[in-house]
């Protein structure tokens, strides 16, 4: 699909973008001390801080990348956001409260209070970087795809702009800023989302039985980024061609051709006895040139609200052992991640004290538990709205409102685009935390006064920021769904072991809680390198070369490393000494 930026969009874009850095440099006359800049002086409404949690967890990958899995493949995203809010259970039954009594700026600071161990630190810190970092990518991929419709720019424009804004907002005013772009960028996600999703209810669902709709179409894109249309160079220009509409129903129940207002049952139960167009992904190589193929694929509803149709899942339908253990172990990731991920940790300790932890968990599951339910609704409406871009499916919720009017998509893009910003803003805080506090600090035990600590994380902000960059435009074509699916991966394999068994083994000792951690982020990270789906999506191999290459049976490593995380710190514990004097629970 052809996109064309509108006047609408760029003012709306500039305002959402002038109102963020105002708050920014607002609160920077006001950040002065450590305390405030890497955790806001724990002075933060438990509210605020409550949907703020919801701002900082509902990143691009939430928005942009399960909402596109959904309008390309159905249930299969859904799994995602289930994923996703069942982890909240860990975080306030388990984390919340311990985390806030325990620390002061980062999670190191938790793993690390009964100890008082360089080790420890310098484990954690490293985690933290590699956690944050990795968490990164899928942010700056979907900022990318974001300012191509929205201003016309290319990705890699796009990414550099997000970088430029985020390290303004981090190196200003750190984690106050930051909470303030996260409360009101949450808010409106799930408020425009909500009114979103009631649109798409009140429009119901249509059979565009138009000749152009149904008519055989396909794209093929060479490894040298040419595209064609049924055999045409893809453009807008004399002689080129573009993809006619494309995500449609091809048939309703009891033959109608529409249905007018639905319910939100009735939407599920209307589309379940129908018929939708998807479109097939192919890959070949010939002679050293790979081209990637789509082709449309009429499927019933019923086999499009059950998994098993994107190709991280398709091996459940056809019972494949290696399959469903992959689904397994992703689902156990994001299961286990939420608690585990850096920048959610730092939130605790904005907060007053340890009732305010746990009135913002509960605030954060609520608004988050929300929003996910609305982006199957939002998916499956991409999905039949005839605006799908078959080349990006992280702009499918944008280009759906777009379907609206050029409004709605300038705001809703807008929103997108904050979305990144306030996720982007925590993890490159919980970045430069670490650096500083961690392994400045703590580790290599530099003696900074507390104006140097906050020009050093500004420093820090800069670098981290530098980092996302190259990796948002490394990573431009893959979906943020997916990758964050990794980064869940690795900070549960590498943080959660040690946090559990610190809060509920007396037995646990500083060697075991560093040698946990170190095991469980380097295997995450061997694992995730030498699986088929790096091999194919990340390496440039075609499927079948992928699965040849392979050194593991399947590509999430949760379901291996995250145990071998819990043994290692064990096994380490039963070996030394040095236990904790005290059991926290």
């Amino acid at each position: 699909m052809i996109h064309h930026p509108s006047f609408m969009s760029v003012i709306v874009f500039g305002i959402f973008v002038a109102i963020t850095l105002g708050l920014s440099f607002y609160f920077a006359a006001k950040t002065k001390s450590a305390s405030g800049y890497f955790a806001a002086g724990g002075q933060i409404h438990w509210f605020v801080n409550g949907v703020a949690f919801a701002g900082d967890y509902l990143s691009a990958a939430s928005f942009l990348g399960i909402c596109g899995t959904i309008a390309f493949f159905g249930y299969d995203g859904f799994l995602y956001s289930i994923g996703f809010l069942a982890g909240w259970v860990v975080a306030l039954f388990v984390v919340a409260e311990p985390l806030k009594r325990l620390g002061k700026y980062t999670f190191a600071d938790a793993l690390n209070s009964q100890f008082q161990s360089r080790g420890i630190t310098l484990a954690a810190g490293i985690s933290t970087l590699v956690v944050s970092v990795f968490y990164l990518i899928p942010q700056m991929v979907g900022a990318g795809s974001l300012i191509k419709p929205l201003l016309g720019f290319p990705h890699e424009v796009g990414v550099v702009m997000v970088g430029i804004v985020v390290v303004l907002i981090v190196a200003t005013a750190g984690m106050v800023s930051t909470t303030y772009v996260q409360f009101i960028k949450g808010s409106l996600l799930v408020l425009f989302s909500g009114i979103l999703t009631v649109m798409i209810l009140n429009r119901g669902l249509k059979v565009d039985s138009s000749e152009a709709a149904n008519a055989p179409q396909t794209l093929v894109v060479k490894s040298d980024g040419t595209r064609f249309v049924n055999g045409t160079p893809h453009g807008s220009s004399a002689g080129q061609a573009d993809l006619r509409p494309v995500g449609h129903l091809s048939k309703l129940p009891n033959g109608k051709t529409e249905t007018g207002p639905l319910g939100p049952i009735e939407y599920l139960a209307t589309l379940q006895q129908s018929e939708i167009v998807l479109w097939s992904k192919k890959e070949t190589v010939v002679d050293g040139e790979k081209t990637t193929t789509w082709s449309p694929q009429p499927t019933s509803g019923a086999k499009v609200l059950r998994p098993g149709n994107s190709p991280l899942f398709k091996g459940l339908q056809k019972d494949q052992w290696t399959a469903r253990l992959d689904f397994v172990s992703l689902m156990l990731a994001l299961f286990c991640g939420t608690a585990s991920l850096p920048h959610i940790l730092i939130r605790y300790y904005t907060v007053k004290n340890q009732a305010a932890a746990r009135l913002s968990t509960v605030v954060g599951i609520g608004t988050i538990g929300v929003f996910y339910v609305l982006t199957l609704f939002l998916g499956l409406g991409a999905m039949t709205s005839g605006t799908l871009d078959l080349t990006d499916s992280n702009m499918a919720a944008p280009l759906l409102a777009k379907g609206f009017g050029e409004t709605l998509f300038a705001v809703i893009s807008a929103i997108a685009f904050t979305t990144v910003l306030g996720t982007v803003s925590g993890l490159i805080v919980a970045a430069s935390g670490a650096v500083v506090h961690d392994l400045m600090s703590s580790v290599l035990r530099l003696e900074l006064a507390d104006h140097e600590k906050v020009k050093a994380g500004k420093i820090a902000a800069v670098v981290v920021g530098v980092i996302a960059i190259v990796l948002g435009i490394l990573f431009k074509d893959m979906n943020a769904g997916f990758l964050v699916g990794w980064a869940f991966s690795v900070a549960a394999s590498a943080n959660l072991p040690s946090l559990v068994m610190l809060l509920f083994w007396d037995r646990t000792t500083k060697q075991g809680i560093t040698a946990a951690i170190f095991v469980g982020l380097f295997s995450s990270l061997g694992w995730i390198l030498l699986s088929a789906d790096t091999f194919q999506k990340v390496y440039g191999y075609t499927a079948d070369q992928a699965a040849a290459l392979a050194c593991v049976p399947f590509s999430q490593p949760g379901l291996v490393t995250i145990p071998l995380g819990f043994l290692t710190l064990i096994v380490v514990s039963l070996m030394t000494s040095g236990r904790k004097t005290t059991v926290v629970a």
